[in-house]
């Protein structure tokens, strides 16, 4: 198995997404645009990531080669991401951002089902190379966060373009690895969705990320606001994902002692508490350490127990596809519906409220997930 190669990936694709969704926000401020926009922009990222995963993935399935379109869709995420240097306006800002995010959220499904197809029966072991994407994550948010006190939102373009070209660079290194078939074909993948608890479990992750979309549109923001540098921002973050890199960690045995299914309720419990203390209390600083060390459970141990319940339920020829539709429906359609409608409470009802509203999500998410994502996962 290629470890290295496989965990540099998810270094420099989870590098690229600390750039963006900490300070992307920022930077749209920065170019003059609303709150209202800002939340419809982020959206638009959201709205892609529903649309190509699940593109890719039929391709994927179809074809039985994965790392080719990982490689195709990394180029053109480089190349359409040049537009954001000469986009001026919402609507031109908002096609650039449609077209690299339509490629860049292609690429991670189908990586996705290449890294499941070189760990097999080891799948447990996920964790300590996903663990890698966390680590450029907190080393991006940390050095950008210092990079803008001295410099200023400008640079976050710059160092965004960088990261692209890491993920392009290291997707010509990773060898394609084919899924294994099993021994009982499943059907048809619309069989495996009729599933009462793989409908749930899909509908839960839309909740879940619908959730986070206030916190990753607007924490900078709302941080900022409160008085916090945009070097402490960064570290803030940090602080959150350096507590998911030591979840990760020990992720494969809280797996194999609790189960998925234990594991995703509790992550959506400790969800629930984030986005109340995250809405009432900004200025209380252990408190909002508090917070942050909370994303090793709402983003690290609910991602790993998601990602091993869609290993579970989409098997063989579904893999792409089930891997597509995770990311679709939670990080596209659940982060778009809660980016768009964070951006119109942000201005309405105010932050504190916006953050609540993300904590019922939650709350309704744990509901469904106890009753009905099957037990004996």
């Amino acid at each position: 198995m290629p470890y290295w190669r496989l965990s540099s990936f998810y270094f420099f694709y989870f590098a690229s997404l600390g750039a963006l969704i900490p300070f992307w926000g920022l930077y749209l401020q920065a170019r003059s645009f609303t709150p209202v926009e800002i939340g419809e922009l982020m959206a638009v990222i959201m709205v892609t990531k529903l649309i190509a995963p699940n593109i890719w993935g039929w391709i994927g399935d179809h074809t039985g080669h994965r790392m080719p379109i990982v490689r195709l869709a990394s180029l053109l995420s480089l190349c359409c991401f040049l537009g954001v240097f000469i986009a001026d306006g919402f609507w031109p800002f908002a096609l650039v951002m449609m077209l690299f995010s339509f490629f860049w959220n292609a690429s991670l499904p189908q990586f996705e089902a290449v890294t499941m197809s070189y760990l097999r029966e080891r799948i447990q072991r996920y964790s300590l190379i996903r663990l890698w994407g966390s680590i450029g994550f907190i080393l991006t948010v940390v050095a950008l966060g210092i990079m803008l006190d001295q410099w200023g939102v400008e640079v976050i373009p710059y160092f965004v373009l960088l990261l692209f070209f890491g993920i392009l660079i290291d997707s010509l290194l990773v060898p394609e690895k084919e899924a294994v078939m099993p021994e009982h074909d499943q059907g048809s993948i619309l069989h495996v969705l009729r599933r009462s608890d793989v409908i749930a479990f899909l509908v839960v992750c839309f909740l879940m990320q619908a959730s986070h979309s206030a916190y990753y549109a607007f924490y900078s923001i709302y941080m900022e606001e409160a008085g916090y540098s945009s070097s402490v921002i960064g570290q803030l973050w940090a602080l959150g994902v350096i507590a998911e890199v030591g979840l990760f960690l020990v992720m494969h045995r809280l797996l194999h002692q609790w189960g998925a299914r234990k594991v995703l309720i509790i992550s959506l419990v400790i969800a629930v508490v984030r986005w109340i203390l995250v809405g009432s209390a900004p200025d209380n600083l252990f408190l909002v350490l508090l917070a942050q060390v909370m994303h090793a459970a709402t983003f690290g141990t609910f991602h790993a127990a998601a990602i091993h319940l869609v290993h579970h339920y989409f098997i063989g020829r579904h893999q792409g596809r089930g891997q597509a539709l995770y990311s679709s429906i939670s990080f596209g359609a659940g982060g778009a519906f809660g980016s768009l409608l964070s951006g119109y409470l942000w201005s309405g009802i105010g932050p504190a409220a916006t953050f609540w509203i993300a904590a019922a999500y939650a709350l309704l998410a744990v509901v469904i997930a106890w009753r009905w994502v099957d037990r004996d996962k």
